[in-house]
C-alpha cells in the first residue's frame, strides 16, 4: 500500500508518502517553485510510484472527488476564486488541474463544513470551519492521541489549534469526530491574515478580494515580516508587542470558544509551523493549561508539515490500509454538499455568480 498526502501551504507544498504505514517520502517544496512548474511537480509524484492513492491539495474542500471527476465547477468551489483570481494561493488551480489530468490516482478531500458530524446550526453563514488541510492535521492528532492514551479512536477528545505560516485556525473533536471549527479566514488573527473581518471593515474595504484575506495579520501590525517565531514571541517594540498579544490572545480565545462544543477536551493540541517554536508553544501552553493539558502535535515525519502527514493517513485509509478505521470514524465518505449551502446573508446563487458559476 503506497500513498502520498499533499499539504498546499502558503510557504511550502509538502509531500508525505507511506508504504504499508512506513514513511518513504518526506519533502517540502517552496510553494512558488511548485506552482511555477506543475508538470515537474506531477512528474515527481509519478516517479515515487507506483501509488495506490494521492490525497491532493483540496483548498476549502470537496466531498471525496476522484481526480478524473474534478469539474471546473468543483475546482471553483474548492478554491472559491473568481475567474480573474487565482485563489488564495496564486495559481494553485493550475496545479490542481495538472494533478487531475495526470495518470495519478488523486482524490480531493473534504473540509470541516462538508462533514455530517458538524451540526447544521454551526454551519450557518460559514464557509471556513477548517479547510481540507486542517481536517488532515486533525486526523493526525486523532491518531496520535488514540495511540498515546491507548484508547479507541471513538474515545478521542481534543481541540486542535493550528498556528500556520499565514492563518490561525482551530478544530474541535469529540468522540473521535470533528464537531466544530473556526477557520483561518473566519477566526483569530494569523501571521499574515487578519482572520475574521469586522463587517464594517468589509464594508469599508468595498471589494474584498482573495488577496485581502492574506493581509492585515500580525506581520502587518508588527510592521515587518514575521519570519522567526522565537523573535516574534519576544517583541522589542510597541508594535511588535501589540502584534504578539493579539496573536496569542486570539488563538486562546478560539480554543476557549470551542469548549462550548467540547466542554471537557482531553487535550489541547498545537500544530503548524509556528507551534514548532519553543517560545510560542510555551506561551500558548501557559495560557491554555487551565482548560486542558497542552501538547504539541508530534507527527512521524521530519520535513513534511502535519497536514501532509494527516493527508497520507487519510489516503492510506481510503485505499483500504491500516487507517481505514480513521476514515470511517471521521465519516469522510459521507461528506456532502457545497461550501455555499449554508449561506443566508447572501444567497448561494449570488455566491456562485461571484466565483463565475
Amino acid at each position: 500500500m503506497r500513498v502520498i498526502g499533499i499539504d498546499p501551504g502558503t510557504i511550502s507544498i509538502d509531500l508525505c508518502g507511506l508504504a504499508d504505514g512506513q514513511l518513504f517520502l518526506d519533502a517540502a517544496i517552496p510553494t512558488e517553485l511548485a506552482l511555477a512548474d506543475p508538470a515537474a511537480f506531477v512528474a515527481r509524484l509519478i516517479a515515487a510510484g507506483p501509488l495506490d492513492l494521492v490525497a491532493g491539495p483540496s483548498g476549502y474542500g470537496l466531498p471525496l472527488t476522484r481526480g478524473h471527476d474534478l469539474s471546473d465547477d468543483a475546482l471553483r468551489l474548492a478554491l472559491l476564486a473568481a475567474p480573474e483570481e487565482g485563489g488564495g494561493i496564486g495559481h494553485l488551480g493550475t496545479l490542481l488541474r495538472a494533478l487531475a489530468a495526470s495518470p495519478l490516482p488523486v482524490v480531493f478531500t473534504p473540509g470541516a463544513l462538508h462533514l455530517p458530524t458538524v451540526p447544521e446550526h454551526r454551519k450557518i453563514n460559514r464557509v471556513d470551519l477548517g479547510t481540507a488541510d486542517k481536517v488532515c492535521a486533525t486526523a493526525l492528532a486523532i491518531v496520535e492521541q488514540a495511540a498515546r492514551r491507548q484508547c479507541p479512536l471513538r474515545d478521542v477528545s481534543l481541540i486542535l489549534l493550528e498556528l500556520g505560516g499565514a492563518f490561525t485556525a482551530a478544530v474541535a473533536v469529540a468522540g473521535g469526530q470533528i464537531v466544530d471549527g473556526i477557520g483561518g479566514s473566519s477566526g483569530p488573527i494569523g501571521i499574515r491574515s487578519a482572520g475574521a473581518l469586522d463587517g464594517e471593515v468589509a464594508f469599508l474595504a468595498d471589494h474584498v478580494t482573495k488577496a485581502l484575506l492574506f493581509t492585515g495579520g500580525a506581520a502587518a501590525v508588527a510592521g515587518d515580516a514575521v519570519v522567526d517565531p522565537d523573535a516574534f514571541a519576544d517583541p522589542t517594540s510597541t508594535r511588535q508587542a501589540v502584534a504578539w498579544s493579539a496573536y496569542l490572545e486570539g488563538g486562546c480565545k478560539a480554543v476557549a470558544a470551542l469548549t462550548i462544543s467540547v466542554p471537557r477536551p482531553a487535550e489541547i493540541i498545537l500544530s503548524g509551523r509556528f507551534a514548532r517554536s519553543a517560545s510560542v508553544y510555551d506561551a500558548f501552553a501557559e495560557q491554555l493549561r487551565g482548560i486542558a493539558p497542552v501538547r504539541r502535535l508530534d507527527g512521524f515525519a521530519v520535513v513534511a508539515k502535519h497536514a501532509a502527514q494527516g493527508a497520507a493517513l487519510i489516503a492510506d485509509g481510503l485505499a483500504g490500509g491500516s487507517n481505514a478505521a480513521l476514515v470511517d470514524v471521521l465519516a469522510l465518505r459521507r461528506a456532502a454538499g457545497s461550501v455555499l449551502d449554508h449561506l443566508y446573508v447572501i444567497s448561494p446563487d449570488d455566491a456562485r455568480r461571484r466565483i463565475g458559476l
